[in-house]
């Protein structure tokens, strides 16, 4: 937490090689110490156990800190805290003060949600499949909602369900999703399907897209725990929550829709994870000690149906892994299939925002930079997601000290 008196330290700690390699961290940030960085002042470091003020310190000199190790080896990350316990459903059990370390599900104590994801291109009709951004079609036309509504029932059952069924480590852990029966159900293939549609990931049509997508999915799967609470009760905690007013609904769950990476889940889905951009057309996975390569398939398709693929231009796609400085390649889709290091930051947390706003619990997000970012834009960037509503935010500056668990085919012997 920001008004820790060893934040400092924790700060740091990343920065010295081999110090944590295995797991990311965040700081967990408040409103009142963004309101004293912008106002440049002073803030209070409080021993956790006695409550006691320890010194005070500058925001600026703290928040600096934090830019210069993301900028140098991608963490911390940071939470924000007070807005995440804005959204707590159960403020009555307690208050939320940590996340799962992907960011993407605030927790109590001893607290367990389970999360399944939806793979988005299933739901592209046909007939709207490969559109220019030009077309005339609105968004609500380009999506089988009846489809996506009947899976997201169907996947709000299952996620319940599962939660009867789970083998618990603790008692605690049991009584404490048993009570709240927190589920998070969320998407991936977000931009295979922005593809699919011809758009560019950074397009505007998109950004509104992904906001007309993800309400629906929160109406409706809010919905489905409405019905499930008609036939087998609300959630044990309901007495005391944020449900428990005359003007909310009788729910299921205290939640019902996260957004998660599903790094290795998009793998077994064969499509591209969470809401990310592509990361590059082709690049090595590493899982452990294993190297898994993937290849876009969706590009070397249009090259075909266009006319402009060959043995050599394959040849360059996967040595480079992006189609920057490859001159065969037609305008249109080279905007389409944009890498996450070539999409500027502010659109990365735009589309994050985008999500955030219909999401109950919180989106995981990489906001991905190119190695040549600066300092400045690091910071611009943690600013610009407190300012657009996010709940945390992580910053990936491509080649830094931290090895991503994604590599461009040419940045490996």
């Amino acid at each position: 937490r920001i008004d820790h008196p060893d934040i400092l330290d924790f700060i740091r700690i990343k920065r010295t090689e081999g110090e944590l390699t295995n797991f990311n961290i965040s700081v967990s940030v408040t409103d009142a110490f963004m309101d004293v960085l912008k106002n440049e002042g002073e803030y209070e470091l409080v021993n956790p156990r006695s409550e006691t003020v320890v010194r005070k310190i500058k925001a600026h000199d703290v928040f600096k800190e934090i830019v210069e190790s993301a900028w140098e080896t991608g963490d911390p990350g940071l939470i924000f805290i007070d807005r995440i316990n804005r959204d707590n459903p159960t403020p009555n059990i307690g208050r939320i003060e940590s996340t799962n370390p992907c960011g993407e599900q605030p927790l109590l104590p001893y607290e367990a949600c389970i999360l399944g994801s939806l793979n988005l291109e299933k739901y592209v009709k046909e007939r709207c499949r490969m559109q220019d951004a030009r077309c005339k079609m609105k968004n609500s036309e380009l999506i089988n909602w009846d489809l996506l509504s009947r899976d997201i029932k169907t996947a709000v059952r299952f996620l319940d369900n599962s939660i009867d069924v789970n083998k618990y480590p603790l008692p605690a852990i049991e009584a404490m999703h048993k009570g709240n029966r927190k589920i998070g159900l969320g998407v991936m293939g977000w931009a295979d399907i922005l593809i699919l549609l011809g758009l560019p990931y950074n397009h505007k049509k998109a950004f509104e897209l992904g906001e007309m997508i993800m309400k629906f999915m929160r109406d409706e799967a809010r919905n489905a725990s409405v019905e499930l609470a008609r036939k087998r009760g609300v959630f044990p905690n309901f007495k005391g929550s944020v449900y428990d007013a005359p003007d909310m609904p009788c729910v299921r769950n205290a939640t019902t829709t996260t957004i998660a990476p599903t790094g290795t889940l998009s793998m077994v889905a064969d499509c591209s994870s969470g809401i990310e951009p592509l990361f590059a057309l082709t690049y090595k996975k590493l899982v452990l000690d294993t190297e898994l390569f993937e290849i876009n398939r969706y590009f070397f398709d249009i090259a075909r149906e266009r006319g402009f693929y060959s043995e050599a231009l394959k040849e360059q796609v996967i040595n480079r892994g992006s189609l920057h400085g490859i001159k065969e390649i037609p305008n249109d889709v080279r905007r389409l299939f944009k890498t996450a290091h070539e999409i500027p930051f502010e659109d990365h947390i735009e589309m994050q925002a985008c999500f955030q706003k219909f999401t109950d619990n919180a989106v995981s997000k990489t906001i991905n930079m190119s190695h040549k970012a600066r300092r400045e834009d690091v910071e611009r960037a943690f600013i610009l997601a407190y300012d657009k509503g996010c709940k945390g935010i992580t910053v990936f500056r491509y080649g830094t000290q931290k090895r991503g668990t994604l590599v461009r085919v040419a940045d490996t012997d």
